[in-house]
C-alpha cells in the first residue's frame, strides 16, 4: 500500500473531515473503491430502472443524465489512480466537484420534497439516499489529502459540471431538462415566486460555486503552509 500523504494543517472549514477517519479511508483504498463501484452500479440501476430517467432519455445525453454515480465512478477512479501511484489531478477535481456537489444536492432535494417523496417511496430507501449521499461529501474532503487542485485540474472540473449545470436546468440541448427527476411539476410554484426548477438549479448552482471556491482555497492555503514551513 502507498504511504499515507501528510495532512496539511487546513483550517476545519476546508477540512472538516477528522485525520483518523482520512487515513482509516486510504488505509482501506481498495474497499473505499470498491464500495464507490458498488454504489455507481446501484445508481446506473436506479435511473434506468427505478425511475426509467435514463432509458426516456437520448442515448446522446446519457452522460449528464446519472450524476450521482458518475460521481462516485470518479471517486473509484481518483483513488484507485492514487493507490497505483499514479494520481492524475483532473481526476481528483472531477471526483471533488462530483461528490461535494451531489452529496449534498441529493439530500437537499430529498428535504425540500420530502412530503412528496415519502408519499410513494418506502423510508428505507428514502434514508438509504439520504445518507449514503452525504457520505459522498466526506469522501470529497479527503480527497484533498491526494490532490493539489492545480488550477488547470479545477478549470476542467468547472468546465464539466458548468456544462452539466446548462444541460440540467437551461439549454438542455436535446429534448427536456436533463436533471433528476423531482417529484413536483417543473412548473409548480415554491416560496417567493420560484418554481420548483428554480429551487433546485438554484441549489446546484450554488453548490458548484461552493465547490469551485473550496478547491481553490485549498489549493491557495496548501501553498500558503509550504511556503511558510507549517505546512
Amino acid at each position: 500500500m502507498r504511504e499515507l500523504p501528510e495532512r496539511d494543517r487546513l483550517p476545519a472549514y476546508l477540512a472538516p473531515v477528522p485525520d483518523a477517519v482520512e487515513d482509516l479511508g486510504l488505509r482501506n483504498v481498495w474497499l473505499v473503491v470498491a464500495i464507490n463501484l458498488v454504489g455507481t452500479a446501484f445508481g446506473f440501476w436506479f435511473y434506468a430502472f427505478e425511475t426509467g430517467q435514463l432509458l426516456d432519455t437520448p442515448i446522446v445525453m446519457w452522460p449528464w443524465v446519472p450524476d450521482s454515480p458518475a460521481a462516485t465512478l470518479l471517486a473509484a477512479g481518483a483513488f484507485a489512480s492514487w493507490a497505483r501511484g499514479n494520481s492524475r489531478e483532473w481526476l481528483n477535481a472531477l471526483a471533488f466537484f462530483g461528490n461535494l456537489i451531489l452529496g449534498f444536492w441529493t439530500p437537499f432535494v430529498l428535504l425540500v420534497f420530502a412530503d412528496r417523496y415519502l408519499a410513494y417511496q418506502f423510508i428505507g430507501m428514502y434514508l438509504f439516499l439520504f445518507f449514503s449521499h452525504l457520505s459522498m461529501v466526506v469522501q470529497a474532503f479527503v480527497i484533498y489529502r491526494i490532490s493539489d487542485f492545480p488550477p488547470k485540474a479545477v478549470g476542467v472540473a468547472v468546465a464539466w459540471y458548468g456544462l452539466d449545470l446548462v444541460v440540467d436546468f437551461f439549454i438542455p440541448v436535446v429534448g427536456e431538462p436533463h436533471h433528476t427527476v423531482i417529484p413536483r411539476p417543473r412548473s409548480a410554484e415554491m416560496w417567493l415566486g420560484a418554481t420548483a426548477l428554480d429551487v433546485v438549479a438554484a441549489g446546484a448552482v450554488l453548490l458548484t460555486l461552493l465547490a469551485t471556491y473550496l478547491s481553490l482555497s485549498i489549493r491557495s492555503k496548501k501553498l500558503e503552509l509550504r511556503q511558510s514551513g507549517r505546512g
